[in-house]
């Protein structure tokens, strides 16, 4: 049985809050390297040139890629075989995002409550999802989520006779309702099958996994690079003024479903997708 004590949570979590909100990810600058690579649209080239200088001053001076620093999202996966000491792990972690919004300057964007909507003035609580794991080590990923591109999410409760062109238009269905709102190019997560809240945790999980990885599911991989191909048609481009890189990549993950649904979420994020994760 190996012991973490919460300090180590909290300490990671405030660091990936900062690095979060200010530095590209590995698998976010492959792909958007490559979405200015192919951009076709003169002006789309533009957009995509003045987003990726933003980037290089958010890195260079330390200032939030985006104003919106996002809704702290938490992936925990715990290993079974790991022995959690100090602090309730929900406190820890919420103080983790605390120490990190409020150390890190970052926008506070969290109300106590949705109707009352008094800020908490420290970005907590986070949305904290756990998982318990083989092993001795604890994985998180930290995802904060802006809501420009929140607020254009989608469930979809088809029947299974909709099959696999019913999701397809579902999710293209999604990315037109979006248009610009979600700041693209765009990440879309794709959630299937479950229940009504696993797939929206699945189309959310989805986000976090590398942008330029792939599903080992054959035909969802099919389906990720087809629905990419007929997103980037839809000829939103980046900023919504137009191109052929309207979205960055398509993550789907599954689930096993009921003989009588076919649940679908959408979930889309920005250009730049934040995420990050460690192992303890």
């Amino acid at each position: 049985m190996r012991s973490i004590n919460t300090s180590e949570i909290i300490k990671n979590i405030k660091e990936m809050c900062i690095e979060a909100n200010h530095y590209l990810s590995e698998d976010m600058r492959k792909v958007f390297d490559q979405a200015k690579k192919q951009e076709q649209s003169r002006l789309g080239c533009q957009i995509l040139e003045q987003l990726d200088e933003n980037l290089n001053i958010a890195a260079k001076d330390m200032i939030p890629i985006c104003q919106d620093t996002g809704m702290a999202v938490v992936f925990m996966e715990i290993g079974q075989d790991v022995h959690i000491e100090g602090d309730p792990i929900e406190d820890a972690v919420n103080e983790g995002v605390r120490q990190g919004y409020t150390d890190g300057y970052l926008r506070k964007s969290v109300v106590n409550d949705p109707i009352l909507r008094e800020n908490t003035k420290d970005n907590t609580p986070a949305v904290i999802h756990y998982s318990i794991v083989p092993g001795k080590n604890i994985k998180i990923t930290l995802a904060p989520k802006g809501f420009g591109s929140e607020n254009m999410s989608k469930i979809f409760m088809l029947k299974p006779a909709d099959g696999i062109e019913g999701v397809k238009e579902a999710v293209l269905s999604a990315v037109r309702d979006a248009g610009p709102n979600a700041c693209p190019p765009m990440v879309v997560g794709v959630g299937i099958g479950g229940t009504f809240e696993k797939c929206a945790y699945l189309s959310k999980k989805a986000l976090a996994r590398p942008a330029d990885s792939s599903s080992p599911i054959p035909y969802v991989k099919e389906l990720e690079e087809e629905l990419l191909e007929k997103i980037n048609c839809l000829g939103i481009g980046p900023g919504g003024l137009g191109g052929t890189q309207t979205a960055l990549a398509v993550n789907v993950e599954t689930y096993p479903t009921h003989i009588a649904g076919l649940p679908v979420a959408v979930n889309i994020c920005c250009h730049v997708n934040r995420h990050v994760s460690r192992v303890l």
